[in-house]
């Protein structure tokens, strides 16, 4: 009586299979991947060796998030120092700046920017809505160049060779609609906080103040706004996998992305977990490393404090952005290969005896006309 499939089941035995795949010793000579029918390759492995094969994938992932990344920062900085130069400062207000007093200092900053909200809310505006088109742009040509490249590569090696031969495509508008709605989901997502910290304000007022219960507001709504909001933000960064591989449309891609979780959730479950842990590996060996030009501080010039401080955080998101990637291979030769398969096929031994004829798979089959396992008595 042959046992019921059932999600529960089917989840387990994934993680299983990837958590076993991924402590096993390095594999023997021998090994191949002759057809799909047998158990599937762990796609966590497919991501590690993606990247390390291929640095070329990481070096693209950086170029444009950093390129991005640098010119928001520049952006910032120049339109700050603009909006600055546009504040009245009287010689009252340097005065009360120069006595080192918090209060007088206070005092002169609130006398300065007074009457500059308006202007500060609308260059801050238009800087949201500036950097918000450039990113969905970028993002949307760097995550179609980045996919196409991984997709190729699958698709080109060995083990993929009988999969998927659609032509890969970059389906622009789709990609652009899908970074749109993880734009607008972090938004909402801010002004979700932005409600909490007045929910929480709301509920200890001077009459009757409560920190306690406005921390506790503040805590909980904010975690629940960053569960939903990472948990929408990871299917609508998985989908733009099936746009530029399947062709598939806005909403097609992230029911597909839903599917995917649904279907492959071990190996789903078993790739996020391994990256996730060396992410959070190099996370903590850098707020490690980060102390040593802080202890020297009080010796060094600052500069040379802040540009080693800097230099680590560059490595630090080099290497985010490394294992991000490896996460993003991991996820295409899911799909890419939901059946590939590995043969444990051992290698050739060398002996001194005769060696063993290997029964082809038409040999060893029952011959069900043989008289001998039949339950028909034989005729005389």
């Amino acid at each position: 009586m042959r046992s019921r499939r059932t999600p529960a089941r089917d989840f387990y035995q994934d993680t299983f299979r990837e958590f076993c795949q991924l402590s096993a010793p390095p594999s023997r000579p021998g090994l191949r991947y002759p057809n799909r029918g047998m158990k599937p390759r762990s796609p966590t492995l497919e991501g590690f060796r993606a990247i390390f094969r291929r640095p070329s994938f990481v070096l693209a992932e950086i170029a444009w998030r950093w390129s991005f990344g640098a010119a928001a920062t520049l952006l910032l900085v120049f339109s700050s120092l603009r909006f600055l130069d546009t504040l009245p400062v009287g010689k009252a207000d340097l005065l009360l700046l120069r006595t080192s007093q918090p209060v007088l200092i206070l005092r002169a900053l609130a006398h300065i920017f007074r009457g500059s909200a308006f202007r500060a809310v609308g260059a801050g505006i238009v800087l949201a809505l500036t950097l918000g088109a450039a990113w969905i742009v970028l993002a949307s040509l760097g995550r179609a160049a980045t996919l196409k490249a991984l997709i190729a590569y699958f698709r080109e090696s060995s083990i993929f060779a009988s999969e998927q031969e659609e032509k890969i495509g970059w389906r622009l508008p789709s990609l652009f609609a899908l970074n749109f709605f993880r734009l607008a989901a972090t938004l909402a997502a801010a002004v979700g906080c932005l409600a909490a910290i007045l929910l929480a304000a709301a509920a200890s007022r001077p009459p009757d103040p409560s920190p306690g219960s406005a921390l506790l507001i503040f805590l909980t709504v904010t975690m629940l706004i960053w569960f939903a909001w990472s948990t929408l933000n990871w299917f609508l960064s998985l989908a733009p996998i099936f746009v530029v591989a399947q062709g598939k449309d806005t909403f097609g891609a992230i029911a597909a992305a839903v599917n995917l979780s649904r279907t492959r959730a071990g190996s789903v479950f078993a790739a996020g977990t391994w990256f996730g842990l060396a992410h959070f590996t190099a996370f903590v060996l850098a707020t490690s490393i980060v102390a040593f030009p802080l202890d020297f501080a009080p010796y060094l010039p600052k500069a040379i404090v802040l540009g080693g401080v800097l230099l680590v955080a560059l490595l630090y998101f080099a290497v985010a952005d490394f294992f991000y990637v490896g996460r993003l291979a991991a996820y295409v030769a899911m799909v890419e290969m939901p059946n590939a398969q590995v043969s444990m096929e051992p290698a050739p031994t060398a002996h001194s005896g005769p060696s063993l004829a290997t029964t082809s798979p038409s040999s060893s089959a029952v011959d069900i006309t043989e008289l001998i396992l039949s339950d028909v008595p034989a005729s005389s």
